[in-house]
């Protein structure tokens, strides 16, 4: 098995997610993202526009997210603020092109605007300016209005960050305002937990007080699917519907039944049942009827994931060959292939674009076998690879982001098990939690 390049395949992902129009601004063709020339963009504090002092806090707030939504993004050359003149505009009529546009700053795109608190209701002017084209300059000009919340600022500079993401990233939505759902084992017991994508606002999910494992988000964010184990019935599937914030019916089945994973029409969930003796991969409809068997082959079958982009594919882990190896077969079952070649490899992710797998791989396993628990990706036809993590301890559970240019993983490299993002690339790894063992993550699918 040969291995791509590791610029090449960051510069496949992202070309293979961007569609440029041949009429777009080069500012536009060059900033796609991983591997390609960046934006040059500078974020500049907003302002307040109005004398109530709860705007201090409110600013620091929109401000601090608006900078992490778009140096998280991947795709910028985010300006240092050091750069930055003294003097920052909160209106299109205070831009000094030169003062963003030439050094220090050298600017392409300039954000900036205002916040203020006019009795409860809190307002935010928001604008992009292409710094280079002065005769033509503005890109976006957006207002938004909100009761005067922490959340809410946080939730404004979100949708802004996204608006800009769209317009500078070819057209792909942006991920700020996308969820996490994980296991946290923070209050002593397993349960299932959901946080920004950026690791604020964690909160729990259930409250079982058992062991809760694999929570999968539906395609809508509506519902989290599980397994989790109880003393009379053992390891079921269960569903917890966000909107109604309490458990919904799911059926029981016979036998250990782990891993669930939704198909991308959200009308199917995939999983694991030892129902038959052997655990093998089944697939029911979303309320756990008309079950179908999968899998037939000796050795257990486990951790299914969908193919996002055609619903026509689900990648598995499979014993069948000895060592829990990395299987895709046909949504029927048919046609099962291995795409792994030696070692342990388990948690497999599919791409949004559905051209990657993404899973935890020890290409050297066994007594003394030097290599350690890493995330690899892997181009779906050709079956090269990269390895993503490296020397950071065990990696493992990698899910995408909906936007397929950052990937999420649980990872000891920090001396617990806790919660990590990265680009696809493998680049810009950040550390989301840190209270008690966080593991198993998953992204919303928007």
């Amino acid at each position: 098995m040969n291995i791509l390049p590791k610029s090449l395949l960051a510069l496949t992902v992202v070309l293979f997610f961007t569609s440029i129009p041949s009429h777009s601004q080069d500012w536009i063709r060059t900033g796609t993202g991983l591997g390609v020339e960046k934006v040059r963009l500078a974020s500049a504090d907003f302002k307040a526009s109005s004398p109530d002092p709860r705007n201090t806090a409110l600013l620091k707030a929109f401000n601090d997210t608006l900078w992490n939504d778009l140096d998280n993004a991947g795709i910028f050359d985010m300006v240092s603020k050091s750069f930055y003149p003294v003097s920052a505009p909160a209106s299109p009529g205070e831009v000094k092109f030169s003062d963003w546009n030439a050094p220090p700053p050298s600017a392409s795109m300039l954000a900036f605007g205002s916040l203020g608190i006019t009795a409860d209701n809190m307002t935010v002017q928001a604008w992009l300016d292409d710094v280079k084209n002065q005769q033509s300059a503005q890109v976006l000009a957006k207002q938004y209005q909100d009761p005067p919340t922490t959340d809410n600022a946080r939730s404004i500079a979100h949708k802004f960050a996204d608006e800009i993401i769209f317009r500078l990233g070819g057209g792909i939505p942006g991920i700020a305002e996308s969820q996490i759902v994980f296991i946290s084992a923070r209050s002593g017991h397993k349960e299932v937990w959901r946080m920004d994508y950026d690791g604020a606002n964690q909160r729990p999910i259930t409250k079982l007080g058992a062991i809760s494992l694999s929570p999968r988000i539906s395609p809508d964010s509506n519902r989290v699917v599980f397994s989790s184990v109880s003393s009379t019935a053992g390891w079921q599937l269960q569903m917890f519907s966000l909107e109604l914030n309490r458990a919904v019916a799911f059926p029981r089945f016979g036998g250990t039944n782990v891993s669930p994973a939704w198909a991308p029409d959200g009308n199917r969930i995939a999983f694991s049942s030892s129902q038959s003796g052997d655990p093998e991969i089944y697939v029911a409809d979303s309320y756990g009827r008309n079950l179908k068997r999968l899998t037939t082959s000796p050795g257990p079958d486990v951790s299914p994931s969908w193919n996002p982009k055609t619903g026509a594919q689900i990648a598995f882990v499979s014993g069948r060959s000895g060592l829990p190896q990395v299987f895709t077969m046909e949504a029927d079952g048919t046609n099962a292939q291995r795409m792994t070649d030696q070692g342990y490899a388990v948690s497999p992710a599919w791409s949004p674009n559905g051209q990657f797998l993404a899973f935890s791989w020890m290409r050297k396993y066994g007594p003394g076998a030097p290599g350690a628990q890493d995330i690899y990706i892997m181009d779906i036809v050709s079956k090269q690879w990269v390895q993503l993590t490296h020397d950071g301890g065990r990696n493992d559970f990698p899910a995408w982001s909906p936007d397929g240019r950052h990937i999420v993983f649980q990872s000891t490299r920090s001396g617990s098990e806790q919660l990590w993002t990265m680009l696809a690339d493998g680049s810009n790894p950040k550390q989301l939690t840190t209270s008690g063992g966080n593991t198993q993550p998953n992204w919303s699918w928007k």
